[in-house]
Parts: structure tokens; sequence; C-alpha cells
């Protein structure tokens, strides 16, 4: 397997931070660290880019990273927050003269985009518009086993979103879950003896937070996964980064936008 660096492009929850109306909520908005763009994360081995979710900062989050080509993206579920930049593979698959773009997810996230951008998939009604994505279902027969693009490789596990199921993904001993409240036996199975997990954390110190997992649950679940380094993602407004950094024991840490991981 290739070398692989990540790179958290968002780690900022769906109505990131600061939210519209300027509302950093408790997030000092003097920390550059607390400017949070939707959750994605960039995937690079020597020769190929790989991106999970394309959310609507997804433009944003490219042209900072100075990425001018990918080639895949795996979804993590349908959520809008982790969909909505979708149009922006057309420019992806224009600008690097692609056939068209394979994207990764499960069943019900695929029928939920092709009903959403029918066009991305079937494409529109001229020549101008053909198609852009070249849909590849992750069946459950395909969890927890390895799998390929280009010279990286994952293995997707599902997760319990409370309203859904989302898929988590493992690259070696690198692994990156968004959105969950909890994870099955299969799924930390499947995630033992990882080194560093990037997690949705925002939960946070609530109780009964239906879709998304709180900080009592991730130490828990860490528990059981002895990863060394655990990063927060999905960090919501109440979320400060630097009251985060006092806050949390030592191997946990809140990620940020622009955070490389090697």
């Amino acid at each position: 397997m290739s070398k692989l660096s990540f790179t958290i492009l968002g780690c900022g929850n769906s109505t990131g931070v600061p939210a519209i109306g300027n509302f950093w909520g408790a997030c000092d908005p003097t920390e550059p660290k607390n400017r949070r763009s939707r959750c994605s994360l960039l995937v690079q081995s020597a020769d190929t880019n790989l991106i999970i979710d394309t959310g609507p900062d997804f433009r944003e989050q490219l042209n900072r990273a100075e990425i001018d080509n990918i080639s895949a993206v795996l979804y993590t579920h349908q959520h809008s927050d982790h969909v909505n930049g979708i149009d922006e593979l057309r420019v992806l698959r224009h600008r690097n003269k692609l056939d068209r773009i394979p994207c990764f997810a499960n069943a019900f996230t695929l029928e939920d985009l092709k009903a959403r951008f029918h066009y991305m998939f079937a494409g529109g009604n001229h020549d101008l518009y053909p198609p852009i994505i070249d849909a590849h279902t992750i069946t459950e027969n395909d969890l927890g086993k390895v799998h390929n693009i280009a010279d990286i490789e994952f293995i997707p596990f599902e997760q319990d979103h409370g309203t859904c199921k989302s898929l988590g993904y493992r690259f070696d001993d690198f692994a990156y879950s968004v959105d969950l409240v909890d994870l099955d036996d299969t799924a930390l199975e499947t995630l033992k003896g990882v080194k560093t997990w990037v997690v949705d954390a925002a939960g946070y110190n609530q109780t009964g937070n239906p879709v998304h997992a709180n900080l009592k649950r991730i130490y828990e679940l860490n528990d059981v996964i002895q990863a060394d380094m655990v990063y927060l993602t999905s960090l919501a407004l109440p979320m400060d980064y630097q009251t985060l950094l006092s806050e949390l024991p030592h191997g946990y840490a809140p990620a940020y936008d622009g955070l490389e991981i090697r």
C-alpha cells in the first residue's frame, strides 16, 4: 500500500462556524482554528487524490488545498452538508478531460443522490451536459473488506447515524468516522488497531443526542479501538477550539480545517 497523507478539508458540523449571521456561538472569532467549513477529507498517495464527501464548501476547500484533480469520491451518507457540492465534480471532469468520476456509496445514498442530482448521473437535456458520475454501490458484502482505488486501499464499515446508516472508512492505520452516534461490534472489529481515528463529536457534552456521538461515548469506543490519537470533527458552535484543548485528555484533540496527518 502506498504511503498516505490526510488533510481535513472541513471539520464543521452542518451549520459551519460561524453560522449564517456571523454567529460564532461559544467559539472565539479571533481563533483561526474556530473557522470551520463542512466535513470533508482529502486522502493522498504519490499519484492519487481521493475525496470523502463533497459538502457545500467543496469548491473553496479544493482551492485552499490547491487540488485541481481527483481520482474518486467516497460518500459517507446522503445528508446535504456532506453532498451539496456535488455539482463541482462537473468542473473537475471537464478540466481534467475525464470520462466520468467514480463515486462510491451505499445503496440508499446513491438512490437519494440520483433522485436529487439525476443530471449528474444520467446527463442533462443537451450534449453540453454529459453524465459526470460513475456510480459504485458499496454493498453489505463489501463491508469490512479491502478495496482499491488506484494505489489507495480502503475498508468501508457501517455506522449508526440515528436516522440512517452512514459509512466510515479505514485506510491502513488511519480511520475516518462521520456522522455517527454509535458503532456496533462489527465496525469496532474493523477499527481495532488504527493509530489515528478522526471521529464525529458533534454531541459534545450532550446526553441523548439522537444522531451524533458525545465525548463520553467516543472515550468508551476508543477503549475498544485503542487509537493512539483521536481527532474530533463535526465540531459545532458550542465547541471552542482552545476550550476543547483544555478539556480533552491526552491523545485527543480537536481537528481544524487544513490539519494535515501523515
